[in-house]
């Protein structure tokens, strides 16, 4: 009887750290279109592949049965492009440009941040968790948008943060690329 309201009182606060971090992110488009970023950068290192061969068996006559799948529109290519997205959110955190509007920044080098990295690391758990409740939101509709090619490096933002996790609107996206490239 002593341990019902210890697993009730665990699983209380298990909740409330998880609304509490769905909270902590102020700015869901801002957040998102980081995450967008970081998803444009894989799309634009991806190496073209061969296509999959899927001809595994052989019939009765010695022939290869399968089929041939091309990468672009393969499963495998979805899962190399959102595999570790979440984990390299990691090396973003909240910085503050001159406007006095944060913005998400990729960190190269944790050492050199200038604000309080305790506080500096906790905004970028905040965004990983973030982005594995977006992915978890989108991962079917994005997972077919990039089989069919309608993800591609320059509108990943919109398909992302728009169309599927409706986190922004067209000039929240356009405000947040201005004030990126004024801090560049």
């Amino acid at each position: 009887m002593g341990k019902k309201p210890l697993l009730g009182l665990t699983f209380v606060v298990a909740m409330l750290s998880i609304v509490s971090s769905v909270i902590s992110i102020d700015d869901k488009c801002s957040a998102c279109t980081a995450i967008a970023e970081e998803l444009e950068r894989g799309l634009m290192n991806e190496r073209p592949k061969n296509h999959l061969d899927m001809r595994h068996r052989l019939d009765s006559k010695g022939q290869r049965q399968g089929r041939v799948i091309d990468y672009r529109v393969s499963e495998l290519r979805v899962v190399d492009l959102l595999d570790g997205l979440c984990d390299k959110m990691q090396d973003y955190t909240l910085e503050k440009v001159e406007s006095g509007s944060q913005v998400w920044v990729k960190v190269n080098n944790w050492d050199a941040v200038k604000t309080n990295k305790q506080e500096a690391r906790a905004h970028s758990k905040d965004i990983s968790s973030f982005c594995g409740r977006l992915l978890e939101e989108t991962e079917d509709e994005l997972s077919d948008l990039i089989k069919q090619g309608s993800v591609k490096v320059g509108g990943v933002s919109k398909v992302l943060c728009e169309d599927l996790g409706r986190y922004c609107d067209q000039t929240s996206i356009n405000a947040n690329n201005d004030e990126i490239a004024d801090e560049l």
